[in-house]
């Protein structure tokens, strides 16, 4: 059973940065497609960034390209998003998600994952 546990998500001023975490247990940490979407209220999930398992190619939607980055660390299996220069259109649960889909298109869907986390909260507010 692979378990995703986020945290890391709290109240920012506009420009200011945050570090989420995504730890993984349960599964081979390395052979994940890794990804990130974000829920704002009243509004469906989308897409923020993702990681192919396979060649270790990262992705990211337009709306963060240039101030969203992620990373990983294979010891601790842990995914990042790193963001900068927040604004309050960031304001979202944010979550995240593992999936193990060959299909290249599933890396910025929802439906190309199959483990959640239960998201946290960011909340980019003065």
């Amino acid at each position: 059973q692979v378990h995703l546990v986020e945290s890391g998500g709290e109240l920012v001023q506009p420009g200011g940065s945050l570090r989420l975490s995504c730890v993984v247990s349960g599964g081979t940490f390395r052979t994940y497609n890794m990804g990130w979407f974000r829920q704002a209220p009243g509004k469906e999930r989308e897409y923020v960034a993702s990681r192919r398992a396979r060649g270790g190619y990262l992705y990211y939607a337009d709306s963060v390209k240039g101030r969203f980055t992620i990373s990983k660390d294979d010891d601790t299996n842990t995914f990042y998003l790193q963001m900068s220069s927040l604004k309050s259109e960031d304001t979202a649960v944010y979550y995240c998600a593992a999936g193990r889909s060959t299909i290249l298109s599933q890396m910025s869907s929802a439906s190309g994952y199959d483990h959640w986390g239960q998201g946290t909260l960011v909340t980019v507010s003065s």
